[in-house]
């Protein structure tokens, strides 16, 4: 009944609204609901609106019909991708994290890097990438790996509030991290009518220049302020851990065998692996899953799914409403029109609306708003459409660290003993080279990986971005070899701005710079 509800439709239809917004108020707070209610208000005054807002308005069978009986509403596409990919994945990485796989990362970390200058901090950005890449949660990134990492920083000399964003902006780019990314990559994946694995593809080289630049960050950080390395008798022996509990590493390489060498679908891939866990984990006593922890894992991947179900079904009554209004493709030409044509001036727009959202909302919420609203724009100006995806992604997934409500900063900070606000803004700064990096691959989209791109091309992109992100760190924190002078952070700064443009003038430009700015720094090391 399509078009054409009778009155139990109408009874259910507010209920289910009613209940969904509930569910989201609960999980992620006031701002999506608000947004709704703002919405909901728009959608039945619109005759009365002013100017360009002004629509013909919905009456109540209309409205219900939209967000109940259709696809349009809270039955479309992100609730849809919520029960067909995301719940068996929070299911595969609740199932790896009772296998001990947590522990696993942060201590094979540890002994990689935490005698290095900063080595705990260090430990820290490579554990919760690791962990990130199979849970695909930045607050459970956190709650996972800080507990571990947080207090071993602390003890080595870092502020409480350093150490807490420290582990908020490392879990944060988990969400960015393939295998497993955020609920919001298997959305993309829908909305462009790809594979999962084509999206995975596009994500590696980006995810690995981020964290790329929070290492430099973090590593010029502890030379600035003289912090050391832990001592070797207190670090764990890699090839002791490997030979213990190496054995997990297994089910995420054969997730990524099926799903890019054999192709099978993401929901098949992520079953086979489930159970896969299981039996990997049964090769050592201490990583087996017994009765308690499989009933863990059930429980945990279910309250896991709830949020994301909740907030993708809240998020498709904003669809729905911006849809059957038509308010989305008003705004998408008034952003077009507002930007004059100039793709960098939309860019920025994109930027501060994702952040302006994302102080609010989840990230998946965040990003199908913000990709219904502005992505388009962005396709009308030549932009391709992965592009402009990733573009938005990578905000709304910064929307984590981003204050006022930046839950990443704040549950790292709880776990710190810091205050909130100065822990979310210093998180801010450590990741202040991820909100610049969404600008390198959309100027460059050989940075986004697909086989059809020469794969030549693809390295140079690849090194001249590293050389940009890397001169980006030190011009930030002020530090190369030793501390850079206003003149030597400007030259890192232009570099690095320079190396954004993949033209070969602009990169050899950069290379020079840097160049430049790394012998004065080493000469001014040598007079120090």
């Amino acid at each position: 009944r399509v078009g054409n509800p009778n009155a139990v439709d109408m009874v259910m239809g507010v209920c289910a609204a009613l209940l969904v917004i509930e569910a989201a108020r609960r999980k992620v707070g006031w701002t999506l609901p608000i947004l709704v209610g703002v919405l909901v208000v728009y959608g039945f005054a619109g005759p009365y609106m002013p100017g360009v807002l002004m629509h013909r308005g919905l009456d109540p069978g209309a409205f219900i019909s939209s967000i109940y009986l259709s696809e349009e509403g809270i039955f479309g596409t992100p609730l849809q991708v919520a029960a067909d990919f995301i719940m068996v994945f929070v299911l595969f990485g609740a199932f790896l994290r009772v296998s001990g796989a947590g522990e696993f990362f942060i201590d094979i970390a540890d002994a990689a890097f935490g005698g290095m200058r900063g080595g705990p901090a260090k430990a820290a950005v490579i554990s919760s990438g690791l962990m990130g890449c199979v849970s695909g949660s930045a607050v459970a990134n956190v709650v996972t790996t800080g507990t571990f990492t947080i207090p071993m920083m602390k003890k080595t000399g870092y502020r409480p509030e350093v150490a807490g964003a420290v582990e908020a902006v490392s879990s944060t780019g988990g969400q960015i991290m393939p295998p497993i990314m955020g609920a919001a990559a298997f959305i993309m994946a829908d909305f462009l009518r790809i594979p999962y694995w084509d999206v995975v593809k596009a994500a590696i080289i980006p995810a690995v220049l981020y964290y790329a630049a929070v290492f430099f960050m973090v590593d010029l950080e502890a030379a600035k302020t003289g912090l050391k390395g832990m001592p070797k008798s207190e670090l764990p022996k890699a090839g002791e851990i490997m030979k213990r509990s190496g054995h997990l590493v297994i089910p995420v390489v054969v997730l990524i065998y099926l799903l890019g060498v054999v192709g099978y679908s993401a929901q098949k891939s992520a079953f086979f692996t489930i159970v896969l866990v299981v039996l990997v984990a049964a090769l050592r006593k201490h990583t087996r899953i017994n009765l308690r922890k499989f009933v863990s894992a059930m429980i945990e991947g279910a309250i896991g799914g709830l949020e994301v179900a909740a907030v993708c079904a809240c998020a498709g009554i904003v669809i729905g409403i911006l849809m059957r209004t038509g308010l989305g493709m008003m705004l998408t030409g008034m952003l077009v029109e507002l930007s004059h044509g100039s793709l960098p001036i939309l860019m920025v727009l994109t930027m501060i609306a994702s952040i302006i959202m994302g102080m609010g909302l989840p990230t998946s919420a965040c990003y199908i708003i913000v990709v219904v609203l502005i992505a388009p724009a962005m396709v009308q100006m030549g932009v391709p459409a992965i592009a402009a995806h990733m573009f938005a992604f990578y905000f709304a997934c910064l929307s984590n660290i981003t204050p006022p409500v930046a839950m990443s900063s704040y549950v790292a900070a709880g776990i710190a003993h810091s205050d909130q606000t100065r822990t979310s803004l210093i998180a801010v700064k450590l990741g202040l080279t991820g909100f610049i990096l969404p600008f390198f691959f959309l100027n460059n989209p050989l940075l986004l990986y697909s086989s059809a791109n020469p794969a030549l091309a693809t390295l140079w992109a690849f090194a001249t971005a590293c050389l940009g992100v890397s001169a980006l760190a030190a011009g930030l924190q002020g530090w190369l070899f030793g501390p850079c002078s206003s003149v030597m952070r400007g030259l890192l700064l232009v570099a690095a701005f320079l190396a954004i443009d993949p033209g070969l003038k602009t990169d050899l430009a950069a290379l020079a710079l840097c160049a430049v700015a790394g012998v004065w720094s080493w000469k001014e090391r040598g007079k120090g």
